[in-house]
């Protein structure tokens, strides 16, 4: 036998011998409403915490087909992972459209709303956070460096690296009609820098000819003689018995222990 059909034998064996049955059955227990390998995982609520997440970063309303496809999602398809999506409370279904967007904490878009916000954050008692304005609108950092050029806002930043953390409303604008411009040396500081502050006796007779008096807290103690010397403490000082039973003066004598008779 030549060496040609030596090995035209060997692959017709070779082909007996393969198994085909993997190629027509599947395991009964697969699920067809979800893809086997999506790189989000076959949870739902793990796909569903994707899909709010990405929803969140794009920033604008998306069409339920290409989310499914951008996140590689059964949400178009599973029914649970759908119903699940839509009653996020972060998720916004708009029934014109048929888009969905992201619940933000704050719906601005533009620096006039991004000014009104902060305002009405900063009457309240507190400022914004630029981590959130930013979630919200991605430009805000910088329409906040621009406010705060303006005078508009006032911005605290970090120690290490200088980037913004709040940011509150200047409600003191630098213009001369509503104040808040600088003071010429000359009319405040030198004036500032002259006054003297009085020692604790003349703030005393200054308050007292006022009528009024320091605190506890501010007003000078006053020592009365010398510091005593440290040593040896003296023995304590016995004092004498006051005698107040005095109906018993005459039968009993009181300055000395009463011992009863016999000892007892």
């Amino acid at each position: 036998m030549s060496g040609l059909a030596r090995d035209a034998a060997a692959f017709k064996t070779a082909l007996h011998r393969q198994d085909y049955t993997s190629w027509h059955s599947q395991p009964p227990d697969i699920v067809y409403s979800q893809p086997a390998d999506t790189g989000t995982g076959t949870n739902v609520n793990t796909q569903l915490v994707y899909l709010v997440n990405h929803l969140k970063h794009n920033g604008n309303p998306m069409r339920l087909q290409d989310l499914a496809i951008l996140t590689n999602t059964p949400v178009d398809t599973d029914r649970v992972l759908l119903e699940k999506f839509r009653a996020h409370d972060r998720v916004v279904h708009d029934p014109k459209t048929d888009l969905y967007s992201y619940r933000h904490d704050f719906n601005v878009r533009n620096k006039a709303a991004l000014l009104t916000e902060i305002q009405r954050q900063t009457r309240k008692g507190s400022g914004l956070s630029v981590r959130t304005l930013k979630e919200s609108w991605k430009e805000a950092p910088q329409a906040i460096e621009e406010l705060e050029k303006e005078g508009e806002v006032y911005v605290t930043r970090t120690l290490k690296d200088g980037q913004m953390r709040m940011v509150f409303w200047n409600e003191v604008k630098p213009t001369e009609e509503q104040g808040g411009m600088p003071v010429e040396k000359a009319e405040f500081h030198d004036l500032w820098h002259e006054l003297e502050v009085p020692n604790d006796v003349d703030l005393l007779k200054a308050l007292a000819s006022e009528g009024l008096q320091a605190t506890a807290s501010a007003a000078p103690a006053i020592k009365h003689g010398g510091v005593k010397k440290k040593g040896k403490k003296s023995a304590p000082r016995h004092r004498q018995v006051r005698i107040t039973n005095t109906h018993l003066k005459g039968t009993i004598d009181l300055s000395r222990d009463y011992v009863a008779p016999g000892g007892k």
